[in-house]
């Protein structure tokens, strides 16, 4: 229901009632503004858009309390959005009025205090994802972070760290004799440190040479440890070669014999990063590997599936992404183009046509052969 009366100032005053029954009216000079709004609320209401103009109301603080109340997050992800929104300027900004210019200042606020701009895009995306949510809620009628430009970030390519293989031979030989495993595992399986720290002797099929990945060590707060699923879903079974399943039988039996399958693999109990961080440091100096991070390795083990011939799903699988899109965000650089393809085909028929002609010319008498 909606009408336009003219109050005793002349002024033109539209209202309506929302489909809660709630009295909506707003003032105009002219009766065609009025018309013209009371139209687009209309329009809005049948097509299923329609926002109620006091919900906006709420500040952004209030809002993400109400909303992330209902998330279903690891903790990890919880803390993430908790940094994230608790960084904002604009906490107490009612949502109706919060606009890009307020999100384009707090970027730039991240940069100038000296952010890495991974980090930026890291704590704008799980904003953003707030803004959303209460678009998709009918809290505002549109996205206010839309738009905002971020700073460059360095392109995956240029970014990665790719060791050779002479470096991860260095590493196993001057790693402490306990860790070489480890350090195995992550070079040839791939596994993320918290997924290595967390794998059990029960984890390790022998036999059929593969590896379970089933869970990962979260640290929380307090020097806590936390035992859950990998990230994104990621439980998996890792196909290893004979010599890695031969590396992790000479751990087991040198540094954690028994019976019991589940027993941790790397110590009586997980390994903490710090220490892992202390002999890594320590280890790739001695390898003369200058920066590299023990994630690096994971990127070998990839790289050495891709150089291998293996297609896109393989590795995501291998890896544990939770999408082949995610696969190729990060490796894509390092497949095969067009191009490449074209000349290595070309370059095999070429060498077997040039193979068989110098056959022909050396072949029988005359320098003729018969091809057939």
């Amino acid at each position: 229901m909606a009408s336009i009366a003219k109050r005793a100032d002349g002024r033109w005053r539209a209202r309506y009632r929302d489909d809660a029954g709630r009295e909506h009216a707003k003032h105009f000079t002219r009766k065609v503004d009025a018309q013209r709004w009371l139209d687009e609320v209309t329009a809005s209401m049948v097509t299923g858009t329609y926002v109620d103009p006091s919900a906006g109301r709420i500040t952004f603080s209030a809002w993400f309390s109400q909303w992330a109340a209902r998330q279903v997050w690891e903790s990890g992800t919880a803390k993430a959005m908790q940094l994230a929104a608790g960084s904002v300027p604009f906490a107490s900004v009612p949502l109706r009025s919060l606009r890009r210019s307020h999100l384009e200042s707090w970027v730039k606020q991240m940069q100038t205090a000296g952010l890495a701009p991974g980090t930026i895009t890291t704590r704008y995306g799980n904003v953003r994802s707030v803004l959303r949510a209460a678009v998709r809620d009918r809290v505002i009628v549109s996205d206010p972070a839309e738009g905002v430009t971020l700073p460059r970030t360095r392109r995956q390519d240029a970014a990665m760290v790719l060791p050779t293989i002479r470096q991860v031979a260095a590493l196993l030989d001057v790693v402490p004799a306990r860790c070489r495993a480890l350090v195995a595992v992550a070079a040839f399986a791939g596994l993320r440190l918290g997924e290595a720290a967390a794998l059990q002797v029960g984890d390790i099929d022998f036999l059929r040479r593969t590896l379970r990945v089933s869970r990962q060590v979260q640290r929380a707060g307090g020097g806590k440890v936390e035992i859950r699923a990998p990230k994104y879903g990621s439980e998996r079974t890792v196909y290893i070669p004979a010599e890695l399943a031969e590396i992790l039988a000479a751990h087991v039996r040198d540094y954690c014999p028994g019976a019991d399958p589940g027993r941790w693999l790397f110590g009586s109990t997980p390994p903490h990063q710090n220490t892992v961080g202390h002999w890594w440091r320590q280890a790739r100096a001695s390898a003369g590997c200058g920066a590299m991070r023990l994630h690096d390795l994971r990127h070998f083990f990839a790289s050495g599936l891709i150089a291998a011939g293996c297609d896109v799903v393989t590795v995501q699988r291998a890896l544990g992404h939770k999408s082949a899109t995610v696969t190729l965000a990060t490796y894509a650089h390092l497949w095969p183009t067009a191009e490449d393809r074209t000349r290595q085909a070309s370059a095999a028929m070429l060498g077997e046509v040039l193979r068989l002609a110098d056959y022909a010319r050396t072949a029988g008498t005359g320098g003729h052969a018969d091809l057939r």
